[in-house]
């Protein structure tokens, strides 16, 4: 590690490749990320330090680096669906060899540096898109920074108009303060069954922790079926792990990921252009 104490993405690594094993070969990023932090012991301080600027936490932005490379290696693959697994040979290769290989691009993109130009834009390493995560998309980054700027209350009203268009009824923004940090009701049919629920909007850039769900919880307690809290940053382990503690009511977590995907998916303040490509067939009309 360096003098900072905080893990590289050197340092990440391994223990990306660890998780992978251990969750079966396969795991999206917050699955990962976990199991690193499981077998990595990282406490939730780690966990909740923040980079100079973006919306990933610092543990999220270096593991997000860690898959690239390790990509770019051929040691694990992605879908298109945000599934990372190991591949056959990421499965054997050791802890050297991975990081021969890694040293071996870097080297490589070095090399294509120097070797530009004087007229084309120098390409930095940690800006190639190669090197970017899915999770990093601009938009993404775009829409939360706009959505962390608006008030308070817009972002409860906003929380609202989401729960609304997800098929939610009698949605509430209730705005009192010491509430136990409720900031709304309401209920979600399903099928013959309704349940009563309590959400939490949390905007600011940072990580929810465990401590925060159980305040939650006390307040939900006898007065709704379910919890639900969203925020425009993340959630720790800890967090993730108190919200499906066994022997008490469930709470569901979405973070600023999942936000910017409802938001998309609803048609919220994003629009989604599809390009139409044409392909001329010479050969169709050779049968005339």
């Amino acid at each position: 590690m360096k003098n900072d104490n905080f893990p590289t993405h050197i340092d990440l690594m391994w223990p990306t490749l660890e998780a992978l094993k251990k969750l079966g070969g396969s795991g999206t990023n917050e699955e990962i990320l976990d199991k690193i932090i499981e077998i990595e012991k990282y406490p939730e301080e780690i966990q909740k330090l923040l980079p100079p600027t973006g919306n990933q936490t610092k543990l999220e932005y270096r593991a997000a680096w860690a898959r690239s490379y390790l990509k770019l290696a051929k040691a694990i693959e992605n879908s298109g669906v945000g599934v990372w697994a190991i591949t056959k040979d990421g499965q054997t290769i050791t802890k050297d060899e991975a990081i021969r290989r890694i040293k071996a691009v870097q080297k490589e993109y070095s090399i294509k540096r120097k070797n530009k130009t004087s007229k084309e834009p120098e390409l930095e390493i940690e800006n190639t898109k190669e090197f970017i995560d899915e999770n990093n998309a601009d938009w993404k980054v775009q829409l939360l920074d706009i959505v962390k700027k608006i008030p308070p209350d817009a972002f409860e009203k906003l929380c609202q108009r989401i729960l609304r268009e997800s098929g939610f009824i009698k949605v509430e923004v209730t705005g009192k303060s010491g509430d136990g940090g409720i900031d709304g009701v309401g209920i979600y049919r399903v099928n013959l069954l309704s349940f009563h629920v309590a959400f939490q909007c949390k905007r600011y850039q940072g990580s929810v922790s465990s401590p925060t769900i159980r305040d939650f919880r006390g307040a939900m307690i006898g007065r709704c079926d379910k919890g639900l809290i969203i925020t425009t940053g993340s959630f720790t382990s800890e967090a993730r792990k108190e919200a499906t503690r066994d022997g008490a009511p469930a709470i569901d977590l979405i973070d600023g990921e999942e936000l910017c995907q409802l938001l998309k998916n609803l048609k919220l303040g994003v629009e989604t252009k599809i390009i139409e490509e044409c392909t001329v067939q010479p050969e169709w009309f050779e049968r005339f």
